[in-house]
Parts: structure tokens; sequence; C-alpha cells
């Protein structure tokens, strides 16, 4: 039988180690260790779980097997569990009921700062920590429970999760004011597929919606693009006059409120989606996380920007 008491953390931060890095050596440097030592944890570890955690055939490096896959993701499970215990512990210490940790989208980031600040009006007993990454790491942060709760646009298949709407999610197509088609009451798809586009990372979901958009706009027909991995670089890069692109409509909301950005008549827009609260299905929240889930349930329809407030309403236009 595999003896899990014998299992030791220095010997799964070796394994995180040269699976994050892709060789002893690197594994080594980053940890403050010897190759040797780094080597004898992984041995230690194989030896103990009676099974090899490593292809070491690969010319290009250590690639994990699918038991060093399951390994390492019980390790990562478990420090992040560790993670929020000891904020929860902090929280106690402080006097409050307990802490949670809340991961956003970057989309989302422009306005979850705003809905911790009412928490902790609301919930002075409740530490809220926001933790802020793009849909690829968010998502594997919720895999390896890094989250009590998350808010993205589309909750995943795997792993499973408890998803509760909590406002609209709408996407528009942004350029500056001097824009040509800035003022155009219609624009036909021609005139749109003339445009350079900006548009962030495959695997974005603003980038899978434009995708679509084009797509059905230009049928068939593809639109010169470049690309740009964060929100704020896309802003600037079309308030530049470099092109336009379609973001969510909470990321642009004070350039449209402030007219540094103006929202384009286009056919079909706005697309919009719904935000999520998002919970690991089988994952038991503290009672802290509860009063949070249950505060912004309960608050939803407020917590987000106002769109029908701007200028110029881009949510209310009329559709072609």
């Amino acid at each position: 039988m595999r003896r899990l008491d014998q299992i030791t953390l220095k010997q799964l931060r070796a394994l995180d180690a040269v699976a994050r890095e892709g060789a002893i050596n690197r594994a080594a440097e980053a940890l403050g260790l010897t190759p040797p030592a780094v080597h004898n944890q992984l041995k230690q570890l194989e030896d103990l779980m009676r099974c090899t955690l490593f292809d070491r055939s690969r010319a290009e490096g250590f690639e994990l097997t699918g038991e060093g896959r399951a390994l390492l993701l019980a390790h990562r499970e478990g420090r992040s569990a560790l993670e929020r215990s000891i904020h929860h512990i902090d929280a106690l210490a402080a006097g409050l009921a307990g802490s949670v940790v809340l991961g956003v989208v970057s989309t989302a980031k422009y306005f979850a700062p705003s809905i911790v600040a009412r928490l902790k009006k609301d919930l002075p007993d409740v530490r809220v920590r926001l933790d802020v990454g793009n849909r690829a790491e968010t998502l594997a942060s919720l895999s390896e429970r890094r989250f009590d709760l998350c808010i993205m646009g589309r909750p995943p298949r795997m792993p499973p999760v408890i998803a509760e709407p909590i406002g609209a999610h709408p996407h528009l197509i942004v350029a500056a004011p001097d824009h040509p088609l800035a003022r155009a009451t219609r624009i036909r798809p021609a005139e749109l597929l003339d445009q350079t586009f900006i548009l962030r990372e495959p695997g974005s979901g603003t980038r899978i919606l434009a995708a679509r958009y084009l797509d059905e706009t230009g049928e068939g027909r593809e639109a010169e693009v470049l690309e740009m991995n964060s929100n704020e670089t896309i802003k600037q890069a079309v308030i530049s006059g470099l092109g336009i692109a379609m973001l969510s409509g909470h990321t642009v909301f004070e350039e449209l409120r402030t007219g540094r950005l103006v929202a384009l008549r286009c056919p079909g827009l706005p697309l919009t989606r719904q935000w999520y609260l998002v919970e690991r299905r089988e994952q038991t929240l503290s009672r802290a996380a509860e009063k949070v889930r249950d505060w912004m349930l309960g608050h939803r329809d407020s917590l987000l920007p106002r769109m029908e407030l701007l200028p110029n309403n881009p949510g209310a236009r009329d559709r072609p």
C-alpha cells in the first residue's frame, strides 16, 4: 500500500517545480536546491507512489505522466486549501468571522472592486480578497480550488460548478470619437470589414464572441486583425486610432462615459451575455463564503454599472 504519511511537502514541491520548469536543473534553481537533491526527492516520491511520475524520454524536457498529473493536481488543491485556511485564520485573529477569496476574470476587474467595497460596508465581519486573472488562469485556479467564489462570463463544463446569473454582460464595438464610422447611424457589413480589428488572445471569451460576430457579419470575408493580450492595451490602441475593437461594455464604461471612446452602431449589437457567480459544485463553502454568496445574489440587480445611464446609450440601439 502506498504510504501517504511518508509523503513530504518538499517532495511535492519538487514535483511541482519540475512540472513547471520542465527540467531538474531549472527546478533546482527555482527552489534554491542542488539538482541531486531535487532528483532524490522525486525518486523518493516515485518509490512511495510505486509509479513513474515523469516521462524522461522526451528530448525537450520532463513531461508528467497521467499519475504525475493526478498527484500534482492533488498537491495544488491541497496547497490552495491551506492558503485559504491561512487567510481565514488571519481574519479570525483580526476579530472577523472569516475570509473569502473571490476570483474574477480580468474583464470583471472594472466593477469587482466596487462590489468588494460594498461587501466591506454591509458585511464588516468578512474579509474579501480579490484574485484577478485571464480566463485560462481563472479556470486553472478554479480547478485547484484557490477560490471560494468566482465571477466569470462563461461557466466551465469542468470542473463541475454551480453558476448563478448576476447581471447582463453587453459587448460592443468601440472606436475613437474621431473615427470615420463614429457618427454613422447605420454601418454596413462591408464598411465594418474594411476596418482593422484589435482582438484579445485566442481563448479569451471576448475573442471568441468577436470571431463569431465577424464570421457571421463578413459571410466568409476576413478582417485585418491585430492581437493584444490585455483590455487596457486594446483600449489605448483604439483611442490612438490604431483600429476598432469588440470589448465588454463594462470594460469601456468609463471611456464611453467620458467620450474617449464611442460605441459604433453596428448590425446586431450589443451582443448581450451574462455574468455569473460560480462555485465548485462539490466544494463546501465556509459560513463567511455563504454570507458573501447570499449577499451578492440578493443584490444582483445593482451589482453592475448601468449601461443605460451612458450618453447615447449603446444598450438601447435600434436593431437593423
